[in-house]
């Protein structure tokens, strides 16, 4: 069995829709786990009907998507965010990668929103397939053996996803999927593009050099390096 998990703050304008691309995976055997953090909306209502369950956890997309995992039966977890869609027939794609002995990989990622963004992603994809380091934006899918022995997400606020590749990094190089997921720029859009760039090159190059996650986090709210 495969199991998506998805941690979900606040996301009752699009889960929705999200959810309801998963819903042939569902009738196929997966399941989908969403996590909520502390939504005040509409979120886990809406979820309900289209998820296989919905359990709560400490805001914070680490301890949400570790308690996906620990309430989820599947054999290979794909944590997906609430604004992301999969590429048709992708768990069929995770199956093969799985089976070319990785223990775990990511798909490519696109971000509507014009020729910039495009950019953002191109560097993105290029610069997981050179570095084995892959971002929460594309779709990480692991065996749960592999994500148990790297010792689940830390529990950090910020860079978790990069910090559990160079985890499962020791265990296996990614499988590095060219099929797309597609991502919502809404960050990019609210915050400004460019603004943007900048922020998350300074978050990932300070956090490399060691920087507080939890400091990192506070940048990463607000917006500004």
């Amino acid at each position: 069995m495969i199991s998506i998990v998805i941690p979900v703050l606040d996301e009752a304008a699009g889960i929705g829709a999200t959810l309801a691309t998963l819903q042939a995976y569902r009738a196929g055997g997966a399941e989908v786990i969403v996590v909520d953090g502390g939504s005040r909306d509409a979120t886990r209502a809406l979820a309900a009907p289209l998820a296989d369950r919905v359990v709560d956890a400490p805001r914070g997309r680490a301890s949400q998507m570790n308690a996906g995992a620990a309430a989820s039966r599947g054999d290979v977890l794909v944590f997906l965010h609430a604004d992301t869609v999969l590429p048709p027939d992708a768990l069929a794609m995770v199956e093969r990668a799985l089976d070319e002995h990785h223990a775990w990989g990511r798909f490519d990622v696109t971000i509507p929103g014009g020729a910039l963004l495009a950019i953002v992603a191109a560097t993105m994809n290029a610069r997981s397939r050179f570095t084995g380091v892959a971002t929460g934006d594309q779709a990480i899918f692991v065996r749960r053996q592999a994500f148990e022995r790297a010792g689940r997400f830390p529990p950090i606020p910020l860079m978790e996803d990069v910090a559990l590749s160079k985890a499962l990094r020791t265990i296996s190089r990614p499988a590095c999927l060219h099929e797309c997921v597609v991502t919502s720029g809404r960050r990019w859009q609210e915050h400004g593009t460019l603004r943007t760039i900048a922020l998350m090159g300074w978050l990932r190059f300070a956090y490399f050099l060691g920087a507080d996650p939890a400091r990192l986090a506070r940048r990463y709210e607000t917006g500004r390096a």
